[in-house]
């Protein structure tokens, strides 16, 4: 016969499974973060110069830089200038504008009368293919790019003198070395950030993207289970780019008419916002490539970002992403500090008897110190003891507003991005909406939106 479990026996059952599974969850979690960390001391702490850098012109792939231009960025000299000092005998640049009046023009310009010996130019107009400007004001330098190879970089990020010819090492590995089975079709650079004028949200924006974002970031790349990409900096070949449409289906060479007659290349990105992780994603399933990650950081600093900037930056990105992977984002606050470790201390209270506010001390001791390790790694140096006081207090401010600002975000579609206002639909593409670009409700500040301009004619160009 079978035994049936008494009703205060099955009642009692179901929490010993909760807290199990609770903490199965969190051993995971640690693991994952772990695994980060190891990858960040391991692939960051050396960054060998690559032979590359010294090889002979004719004897290594061309590779065509684009950076988008809008507006002065922090640092923007800096940063423009560190590509026309990469250590790589064979490339060349292009700096594109959407409007002759932009303010990065004479910046971009100085730079090129400073470097006479380096191929640079400049492009002078937009071509609308989509709602995203950044795809709009790439598509010129994309097609009239002299090599098959483009490093497409934001113009907010600054990169070491070696990254180029380390990079063109993992998308195109020597032949004396074992070629992988997947052909690598992406190289990208982990994002650091640094906040030199010291605004709370500027820090708060360091403090997540160098330590939980840059840890999960590190950790997902390394078991390569799926595409995880941010676009500051990657580098991909166009004769790839060219075969994908951002549809994510594996690409058949029996395919109908609708798929041969559908746009292709970057001009198909052009109505995604985040098209950079859709380039990436289109790459891994579309064509069954995989991507890389380089020794080197796409080093961000970050200008006056205030506390509202920080929360609504953080908004738009998941509400991009629940339209992208909704059960990912339906899942994201169990990956977060204070709500991992609440259930753990729940968990370790009801079948070990340990005490919550022990639990939660050790916990948070451990947590904080496994992402400062990932923070050093990234940055090649200690924290600087005059930081540490304002880099806890952002990282314990990051942590406290996770939450509600998934719970935020979660709640609308619409977005806010250089100033104008967007409806994420499915799969992350977006359509413009009426509005004045201002944001309004909880967090609220009312900010001036960007300068609007029209696109130019698409025959300009300087040299």
């Amino acid at each position: 016969m079978e035994t049936q479990l008494e009703p205060d026996q099955s009642s009692s059952l179901f929490p010993f499974i909760f807290a199990i599974i609770g903490l199965v969850w969190y051993v995971v979690l640690w693991s994952i973060g772990l695994l980060g960390c190891r990858t960040g001391r391991r692939r960051y702490r050396i960054r060998p110069r690559s032979p590359l850098a010294t090889a002979a012109p004719d004897s290594i792939p061309g590779v065509s830089i684009l950076r988008p231009l809008k507006g002065l960025d922090a640092n923007l000299y800096e940063n423009l200038e560190s590509t026309f000092t990469q250590e790589y005998p064979n490339f060349e640049i292009i700096l594109s504008v959407a409007d002759e009046q932009d303010q990065a023009l004479p910046v971009a310009r100085d730079l090129i009368s400073k470097y006479p010996n380096v191929t640079a130019r400049i492009m002078i107009g937009e071509e609308v293919v989509g709602v995203n400007p950044k795809v709009n004001n790439l598509i010129r330098s994309y097609r009239e790019a002299a090599h098959d190879i483009l490093w497409v970089i934001d113009s907010g990020v600054s990169v070491a003198p070696g990254t180029l010819a380390r990079s063109v090492d993992l998308l195109e590995p020597s032949t004396h070395t074992r070629l992988p089975k997947r052909r690598v079709g992406l190289v990208h650079h982990v994002p650091f950030v640094s906040a030199p004028e010291g605004f709370l949200g500027s820090r708060i924006e360091e403090a997540f993207l160098n330590t939980n974002h840059a840890k999960m970031y590190l950790a997902i790349n390394t078991v390569s289970i799926e595409s995880c990409v941010v676009g500051k900096s990657n580098l991909y070949r166009r004769s790839d780019l060219e075969r994908v449409n951002g549809s994510l289906k594996p690409r058949t060479h029996a395919e109908s008419n609708d798929d041969q007659n559908c746009t292709r290349g970057l001009a198909a990105f052009g109505k995604f916002l985040a098209e950079d992780n859709m380039i990436a994603s289109a790459l891994w399933h579309e064509l069954n490539l995989r991507h890389d990650l380089s020794c080197d950081v796409a080093h961000n600093a970050i200008g006056k970002m205030s506390l509202s900037d920080y929360v609504w930056r953080r908004v738009r990105w998941i509400r991009v992403r629940k339209h992208m992977t909704l059960a990912a984002t339906i899942m994201e606050p169990l990956t977060e500090n204070l709500v991992a470790s609440s259930i753990a201390a729940a968990s370790l209270r009801y079948l070990f008897g340990i005490p919550i506010w022990l639990f939660l001390v050790v916990h948070h001791t451990a947590w904080y110190w496994v992402d400062l390790d990932v923070y050093e790694s990234l940055a090649g140096h200690p924290l600087p003891a005059d930081r540490r006081w304002w880099f806890f207090t952002a990282w314990c401010l990051r942590e406290l507003l996770a939450f509600p600002i998934w719970f935020l975000a979660m709640l609308g579609n619409e977005v806010i991005w250089r100033g104008k206002k967007y409806e994420v639909l499915r799969a992350g593409e977006v359509k413009g909406t009426s509005g004045n670009g201002n944001h309004t409700g909880l967090f609220t500040r009312w900010r001036q939106p960007d300068s609007r301009y029209q696109p130019l004619p698409s025959n300009l160009s300087d040299i």
